[in-house]
């Protein structure tokens, strides 16, 4: 159910945000409990050309300061890079592609129960996604991987093996997309609400500075039309303590970025905006890890998102073709490649004090010598990738480019350091063991959690949107289980 903005003082006994995890999770969570969901954005629903595949490269290109589906944002880096301003989150405007993180990535994060990790997986994968067509680009790549090197051939799975690959596709086969606003369907309708265009602007606390108890959100209309503050009250039974939560699920740019609007983050950073300090966090903005990404065959004049996948013997490079942001507000399809598990950090801080706008973030791209490393062995794969007999072939070309177009083309460390760009799989800035512990529950305060990729200390290494969208759906398993005690 959407409803207008209003003053809300409901019954509610959870509020999350309306990204790729908050609804797994409010879907779970409605099953016994009402779910406010505050989303900044649109309804995906209400323009069909936003889930259709044909349309999908507008929504990277048509962005504006408040009101589009995606949001554009260029690090301290100097990376174009975009995030999701709509129902559902950035499951509306990613790649589509579908994989699970790999049996070692689970085993160390060392907190999840892998029964239930893959219970959730397979609660997603039932619902939303499909195993996709190939089209002819994609059939060629998939051969010039397993000419490369990239082996065993392991066909159509949702695993992060080693390898070749196809992945799961969040497009079904007639070219529609699925993205985790579908999952609310699978909840109680009758517990779920949704608010559109609404902006969170800080979390509502109770309590003294010993104990302080989050009791729920004040937001605006995201399109600046009025400045008038509206709030959402978690039920407080008896005048005790609320049985709800506030859940943030907003991302890895948003959720840190709200809790320093509210006064959770570092004292100092929050005192230059004159913000009320309510926890001295230093965590909250710290971690921010971006995976280094090169892309080759940028001349490839084909408009395809991601279906086939090369990973490394180690799990450290990740190859696909992804749509990538070009310098002149256009959209281009290359063969990408990420390094995966980096040791390069880096921070997210306020832009201002209007939650609409961007914070400002800098992920330091190879600011660590060893990434540096990784990305030149990562050119010199992209590089025989490019020069396969069935990709020279599909592209009528006796030897491709490289991504400066040089006959004589930079030394790969060079070609690094001038051309890092993003493969959208940013996370951080609320990690656990540093903001949350692991219930997901935020140090210092009561009754606030954060569950979404900003906890991640490390991408999945394949594209984390299943993972994001199975944390949704296992914590809220968690929290179910945990009231029924």
């Amino acid at each position: 159910m959407n409803v207008d903005i209003k003053e809300v003082k409901l019954n509610k006994t959870e509020n999350v945000s309306g990204g790729t995890a908050g609804c797994s999770l409010a879907a779970t969570l409605s099953e016994r409990f009402s779910v406010l969901v505050v989303e900044r954005g649109r309804s995906p629903y209400e323009n069909p050309s936003i889930l259709n595949k044909m349309y999908n490269t507008y929504l990277l290109l048509e962005t504006d300061e408040f009101s589009s589906v995606a949001q554009s944002f260029t690090s301290e880096d100097g990376v174009p890079n975009v995030r999701g301003r709509v129902l559902g989150g950035s499951s509306v405007i990613n790649g589509a592609f579908y994989g699970r993180a790999s049996d070692d990535y689970i085993r160390r994060i060392g907190r999840w129960d892998e029964q239930l990790v893959k219970q959730a997986y397979e609660w997603v994968e039932s619902r939303i996604i499909s195993e996709p067509v190939l089209t002819p680009w994609q059939s060629v790549l998939e051969l010039g991987l397993l000419e490369s090197g990239f082996l065993p051939n392991n066909g159509f799975t949702y695993e992060h093996i080693e390898g070749t690959k196809i992945g799961g596709n969040i497009y079904d086969k007639y070219n529609i997309r699925h993205p985790s606003s579908d999952l609310l369907g699978a909840g109680n309708p009758k517990n779920i609400t949704v608010l559109l265009n609404a902006t969170v602007k800080s979390i509502i606390f109770h309590g003294n500075e010993n104990e302080r108890i989050a009791r729920g959100v004040r937001f605006i209309k995201s399109d600046g039309s009025t400045d008038k503050i509206y709030e959402a009250y978690i039920n407080q039974p008896h005048e005790s303590d609320p049985w709800g939560d506030v859940i943030l699920s907003a991302g890895a740019l948003g959720s840190p970025q709200i809790l320093m609007l509210s006064g959770i983050g570092p004292k100092e950073h929050l005192q230059n905006f004159n913000i009320p300090v309510v926890q001295d966090l230093k965590g909250v903005g710290r971690e921010m890890r971006d995976m280094p990404t090169m892309t080759l065959l940028t001349e490839n004049p084909l408009m395809e998102t991601p279906q086939v996948a090369g990973i490394s013997k180690d799990f450290k490079f990740v190859v696909e073709a992804i749509l990538k942001l070009g310098s002149s507000n256009e959209v281009l399809t290359s063969v990408g490649g990420k390094v995966a598990f980096i040791e390069s950090t880096g921070w997210l801080k306020l832009n201002s004090t209007d939650p609409r706008r961007n914070p400002i973030v800098k992920f330091n791209y190879l600011s660590k010598e060893k990434d540096l490393d990784d990305c030149a062995t990562l050119v010199q794969l992209l590089r025989k990738i490019s020069r396969s007999k069935s990709v020279v072939t599909f592209l009528r070309n006796e030897q491709l480019p490289d991504l400066t177009g040089s006959a004589s083309p930079p030394n790969p460390r060079e070609l690094c350091r001038n051309n890092v760009t993003t493969f959208y799989h940013y996370c951080g800035g609320c990690t656990v063991g540093s903001v949350v512990d692991s219930d997901y529950k935020v140090y210092g305060v009561k009754n606030l959690r954060v569950i979404d990729g900003s906890t991640f200390l490390q991408s999945p290494g394949t594209n984390p949107q299943a993972t994001v969208l199975m944390l949704g759906r296992y914590q809220g398993i968690k929290i179910l289980k945990s009231r029924e005690n």
